[in-house]
C-alpha cells in the first residue's frame, strides 16, 4: 500500500513549505494539493495556485511524488496546461502525478462568468479535455478541434521527463468517466458516492465502485494490474486521522478492496479536515513503515 497526503494551498509558502519537506522526510509516497481558484468556505482565502505550489514543492523535496487532486477543465485549457505540466515534471525530475477530474459546480465554474454545466455536459467536456491533453503531451505540434476545445500546432517540446507523458490519475465514479480511466488512466481515484452520513454506508459505496471499475476494465480488455487505484479516505464522514488506530483500520479496509494507494489530508485547525497534527506525526513516525509494507 502506498500512502499519500493532501496539503491544501491555503498558506503562504513561508508557512507551508515545512509541510512538504516533512511529508518527504516522513516517507509518504505522494503529496497532493487542490487545483481550484477558490474552494468552498475557504474561498475568501488565503488561497494559492496549485501548479505554482507544486513547482515550489519540487524544490524542497527529493523523492516524494507530487500531484494535483484534481485538475479540471473548469478553468484550464489543455494547450496552456500542458506547458505547466511539462514544467513541473521537469522541476521535480519526473515526480509529477496528474490528477484529473470533470470539475464540479461552485466558485471554479462561476468565477469566469460562464454557465454552470449539468453533469452530462461536464463529462462531455472532460472527455474532450482528457483526450486533447493526452495528445498534446505525447505529440509535438497538435492541431485539433472539438466541441469544447481547439488547438492549432500546440507544442510540447521538450516533452515530459516521464515518457510518453506524466501519469494520469483520473477521478471517476460514473460509467462514462470510468471508461476514460480505462482508456487514458494510469491511476483511478474515487471519493465514494454514499449520501448516507455513516461510515459503513460510505464503505459500501466504495466497494460497489471498485466492482464497477473491475467490470469497466474487463469490458475494455484491460489488465486490472496495469491500473493503480487511489482512495481519498477523507471523503468518508469521519476524518481518517481522528486517531492513529482509526487511520490504520481505514488503510486496511482499502487494501482489502484492492486499492493500491490511499490519500489523507494534513490536519487543519478548523473547518475542513480539522484535526490534531500530533496524530499525523504519530502515524508518520510509528505506523507508516508498517502500513506501507
Amino acid at each position: 500500500m502506498r500512502i499519500g497526503i493532501v496539503i491544501l494551498p491555503d498558506q503562504r509558502w513561508a508557512e507551508s513549505q515545512h509541510r512538504w519537506r516533512q511529508a518527504d522526510e516522513w516517507g509518504f509516497d505522494h503529496a497532493w494539493t487542490y487545483d481550484h481558484l477558490g474552494w468552498r468556505d475557504l474561498v475568501d482565502g488565503p488561497w494559492f495556485d496549485s501548479m505554482g505550489t507544486l513547482t515550489a514543492a519540487a524544490t524542497v523535496t527529493s523523492r516524494i511524488r507530487l500531484g494535483t487532486l484534481v485538475a479540471s477543465p473548469n478553468f484550464r485549457h489543455p494547450a496552456a496546461f500542458a506547458r505547466q505540466i511539462t514544467t513541473v515534471d521537469d522541476m521535480s525530475r519526473g515526480r509529477l502525478l496528474l490528477g484529473l477530474g470533470a470539475g464540479g459546480i461552485g466558485f471554479d465554474s462561476a468565477v469566469l462568468g460562464g454557465e454552470t454545466l449539468p453533469p452530462r455536459q461536464r463529462v462531455d467536456r472532460f472527455a474532450e479535455f482528457t483526450e486533447l491533453l493526452d495528445l498534446i503531451l505525447r505529440e509535438d505540434g497538435t492541431t485539433w478541434r472539438g466541441e469544447w476545445f481547439a488547438a492549432v500546432d500546440a507544442r510540447n517540446n521538450p516533452g515530459c521527463v516521464q515518457q510518453p507523458r506524466v501519469p494520469f490519475v483520473v477521478a471517476a465514479n460514473g460509467p462514462r468517466s470510468m471508461r476514460l480511466v480505462a482508456r487514458f488512466g494510469q491511476g483511478w481515484v474515487t471519493t465514494g458516492t454514499s449520501d448516507e452520513d455513516d461510515l459503513e454506508g460510505w464503505w459500501g459505496s466504495v466497494s460497489a465502485l471498485s466492482a464497477r471499475m473491475d467490470r469497466t476494465l474487463d469490458e475494455a480488455g484491460r489488465d486490472p494490474a496495469t491500473l493503480d487505484r487511489y482512495l481519498s479516505l477523507d471523503a468518508a464522514p469521519v476524518f481518517s486521522l481522528s486517531s492513529a488506530q482509526f487511520f490504520a483500520d481505514q488503510v486496511g479496509r482499502a487494501a482489502d478492496l484492492g486499492f493500491t494507494d490511499v490519500v489523507t489530508h494534513w490536519p487543519r485547525a478548523s473547518s475542513w479536515y480539522a484535526g490534531d497534527e500530533a496524530v499525523l506525526a504519530d502515524v508518520a513516525t510509528r505506523l507508516l513503515p508498517g502500513l506501507r509494507g
